[in-house]
């Protein structure tokens, strides 16, 4: 018989926890839509800054962006 492995224990860091408690007084689908929403533009502007920043210090350009568009980026699936 095959020994059960114990479980590894989940720890969350300090802002995974202020999402779970703040994701407790979500009650509506629409609740979680808009939270997702308010995450979703933060980090959008988030990225958005880091590539302006890149931009302007010159490490992002047309070339850069241009080659990144052609990356293929998907995991390779495995074949039975």
């Amino acid at each position: 018989m095959e020994a059960v492995k114990e479980r590894e224990k989940t720890t969350f860091n300090p802002i995974q926890m202020q999402l779970i408690n703040i994701f407790n007084f979500c009650k509506s689908e629409e609740g979680l839509s808009e939270l997702k929403n308010v995450l979703f533009e933060y980090y959008t502007k988030k990225v958005q800054e880091e590539a302006d920043r890149l931009w302007d210090e010159g490490t992002l350009n047309a070339e850069a962006i241009e080659k990144i568009g052609k990356e293929h980026w998907r995991t390779k699936y495995q074949t039975a």
